[in-house]
């Protein structure tokens, strides 16, 4: 009985925070385009961004168009969403419109298009990336690209990029070639800053060593780093020898730590770093259960 409050508390909790971060996500979207986008001739992509094509060509109000836009959207594919983000997106939409709705208008354009968009899009993106960490959409193109999906079994990311690119690419015939220009400038660092909040500053390094001293080296790597190691059996091609090879997962902050434990063990060694989009399980925690 106890055990069953105890979830159904912190299943509220979660619930509570990501509705406050979905009004903090939202409502710094919609400032970004009513003070920066709007006023300074840029667009979007997704639903706002016909909107707003659509205020420059008709005058319609943007928050207006995007809540009827997105309410219509989401009614008809709501059936190929989970439950769970369907919920979230029928509070993400209304709330994007409705502070479209009280701020437009309220600011003047800055004078250098290309700052705007800068700053347009870092904002943008930020709130995108406080809204999708939720597990929230928008309730525009990627509920018709899931449609598709289901339907029709159109691959889901090339479909919403066709229908952000056709939003984009409208804006030609409105807001003329230089500033959809900046509105592509916009979308690119807006992507950068959603990844940002996305995956967070912490970015992760895989780490493989090989060596005929890797055994070694993970035994080292335990000791002075405090983090787990793997040691795989291998062939090398070049010199027809057993080669093993060490696995490590590390922060970007150890790597020169790392360095000099592997060249203090074997100067020899053969490093590859890269990029690892994200950890978790052994040493690193698991993402916590919505």
């Amino acid at each position: 009985m106890y055990i069953k409050k105890d979830e159904e508390l912190k299943m509220m909790t979660r619930l509570l925070k990501d509705i406050l971060m979905i009004v903090a996500g939202t409502l710094l979207y919609a400032l970004a385009l009513t003070f920066l986008a709007i006023p300074n001739n840029l667009a979007d992509g997704g639903l706002p961004g016909l909107s707003i094509i659509l205020h420059y060509a008709f005058g319609w109000s943007p928050g207006i168009v995007n809540f009827i836009l997105a309410s219509i959207i989401l009614l008809i594919g709501y059936r190929v969403l989970p439950r769970r983000t369907i919920f979230l997106t029928a509070i993400t939409a209304p709330l994007i419109s409705f502070f479209i709705y009280i701020t437009e208008g309220r600011a003047e354009s800055l004078g250098d298009p290309l700052v705007s968009a800068i700053f347009a899009g870092f904002f943008i993106g930020i709130g995108a990336g406080l809204i999708f960490r939720t597990g929230s959409s928008m309730g525009g193109t990627s509920v018709i690209a899931r449609m598709f999906n289901h339907n029709l079994g159109w691959d889901l990311t090339r479909t919403n990029f066709v229908l952000d690119a056709a939003v984009v690419s409208s804006g030609l015939f409105i807001i003329g070639p230089l500033h959809t220009m900046y509105t592509i400038v916009s979308l690119f660092v807006g992507k950068k800053a959603t990844d940002l909040i996305i995956e967070g500053l912490d970015t992760r390094k895989a780490v493989s060593v090989i060596s005929a001293y890797a055994p070694e080296i993970t035994d080292e790597v335990v000791l002075q780093m405090k983090t787990s190691a793997t040691v795989f059996e291998g062939y090398g091609g070049y010199l027809k020898e057993n080669a093993d090879m060490a696995y490590i997962i590390i922060n970007k902050y150890q790597i020169m730590k790392l360095k000099r434990i592997i060249n203090s063990v074997d100067d020899k060694a053969f490093v590859v770093i890269h990029d690892v989009r994200d950890v978790f399980g052994g040493s690193f925690s698991w993402p916590k259960k919505s």
